[in-house]
């Protein structure tokens, strides 16, 4: 069968002979990522790929591409078209939970802000702005301020703020800053010992609004909500305080009751002060199939409850090989941000197997620490020694990829030179077709094959589903 991947902006295309095919997990249009049951992949659907064809939306296949039973795979339904995006924004504006609408907390302020996420980040920020202004309008656009939520993240150029608000919202009049970690206030100290200093121009605006989309978080249960002030606008020693509880084993993708690490941030939320939060769940095509709003605990948990619902997929059987994308960009821009997908999809393959991650990598390793503690790894167990020695930032998505390869092999399509990624115990190839035929010779010829393009999305593991979306 002849499939194709993403990859940067664009795809690869593959084939994967039809009976070792155990699934494809992908992104629907209009319904995020909706699992379905066990019939066959149909005409029309996502993910069985005819000749040419890709996963995307509205990609079809030969009727009577057989899925296996108890694989799961994305529904199918209609795209959202951009009046559709428009609509379901204004909805949930007007329909904020547990809050006030925003036009009204606006009316009662003299100056706002809003944290809005990094180029890093999926989250189409320009097409939810100009609303989120309206309702804003009673304030004058001088007296609104937009800040980039960096984290621990390189400082935008001055075209990729416009580009992520959008031309006419950077023209408006409003205030574009970047987080600087040297300007930030201490608040306080959250129960579990977290050390916050927040940026100063949020703290000192009348009107405090965040944003973000929500996704799986491989430590922080889920993306969203209060993680747009903590890790998004505060100093590095806030970041590295609350990310050093990701090695709780209760820290871990979709889990929020009990996450040490979710937890501290809701708690540094509410010490902050969020006054409004707008979150959107995407399609894999970056369009908004859901929008909710209001208070930054009730509406996050409501779109958390929707997300959650479609994307947590399970099937029967852990598979010989996975071949995953984190979905191109911006998700693939570095191994330090597809390193995600890793963690996402590793509960679907079987130890001893092969995991096939599909990534560009444009921007090579995207984090110094991380690229140190990689290129220095004599054999993955030092990197998991050493990160229970000394927690630090970059060092921990390092170790999380060294567990990983204590049970299965790596395999990397990617554009980093191979001496790199062969120096950081992973294997290189040049195009998907060569990374599966020698999975598939590593792991037997009757090798079943778990396609994931849009692994930054879901989750896919081995057995039942549970709720999550409480905490």
């Amino acid at each position: 069968m002849r499939l194709a991947i993403p990859y940067g902006d664009t795809e690869l295309a593959f084939e994967v002979a039809d009976a070792a095919l155990a699934g494809v997990i992908s992104g629907a249009a209009g319904e995020a990522c909706a699992p379905a049951g066990p019939e066959g992949l149909d005409e029309g659907t996502p993910g069985a790929a005819g000749p040419g064809r890709s996963f995307g939306p509205g990609a079809g296949g030969p009727t009577g591409a057989a899925e296996p039973a108890g694989t799961s795979r994305l529904s199918s339904s209609a795209a959202p078209t951009a009046a559709d995006e428009e609509a379901e924004t204004r909805r949930a504006l007007a329909e904020p939970i547990g809050a006030p609408r925003l036009r009204e907390l606006a009316a009662a302020a003299s100056s706002a802000v809003i944290v809005v996420s990094d180029v890093t980040r999926p989250c189409p920020s320009h097409k939810f702005m100009p609303a989120l202004l309206e309702e804003l309008r009673p304030l004058p656009p001088e007296a609104v301020t937009i800040v980039f939520a960096l984290g621990g993240h390189r400082p935008h150029t001055p075209a990729e703020q416009r580009a992520l608000v959008g031309e006419q919202v950077a023209a408006s009049g409003v205030r574009l800053l970047d987080l600087d970690p040297d300007d930030c206030v201490p608040v306080g100290t959250t129960t579990r010992g977290t050390p916050l200093a927040v940026f100063r121009p949020y703290l000192e605006s009348g009107l405090r609004v965040c944003t973000g989309n929500i996704d799986y978080h491989y430590f922080a249960g889920f993306s969203g909500g209060a993680k747009a002030v903590v890790p998004g606008i505060c100093t590095y020693d806030t970041i590295r305080a609350n990310h050093g509880m990701m090695l709780d084993e209760r820290a871990k993708a979709g889990v929020l009751e009990g996450n040490p690490v979710r937890e501290d941030i809701d708690e540094a939320g509410g010490m902050i002060g969020i006054d409004f939060l707008f979150n959107v769940v995407l399609d894999e095509e970056r369009r908004v199939v859901r929008a909710v709003a209001g208070d930054f605990l009730a509406a996050h948990r409501a779109g958390v409850a929707f997300y959650d619902a479609r994307c947590d997929l399970r099937v029967d059987e852990a598979a010989d090989v996975v071949v995953a994308s984190p979905g191109g960009t911006p998700k693939d821009m570095n191994l330090y941000q597809a390193q995600k997908t890793l963690d996402n999809v590793a509960g679907a393959v079987r130890d001893g197997g092969v995991i096939v991650l599909v990534a560009r990598c444009e921007e090579g390793l995207g984090n110094a620490v991380f690229e140190e503690w990689m290129t220095s790894m004599r054999a993955p167990r030092d990197l998991v020694d050493r990160i229970r020695r000394e927690f630090v930032l970059g060092g921990h998505k390092a170790a999380a990829i060294a567990a990983l390869l204590e049970r299965v092999d790596l395999h990397v399509v990617s554009e980093l030179p191979d001496d790199l990624v062969s120096a950081m115990h992973m294997t290189p190839f040049d195009g998907v077709d060569a990374a599966v035929t020698a999975a598939v010779a590593r792991t037997g010829r009757d090798a079943r094959i778990l396609v994931i393009p849009h692994g930054s999305r879901v989750t896919a593991r081995r057995g039942p589903r549970e709720d999550r979306s409480t905490g």
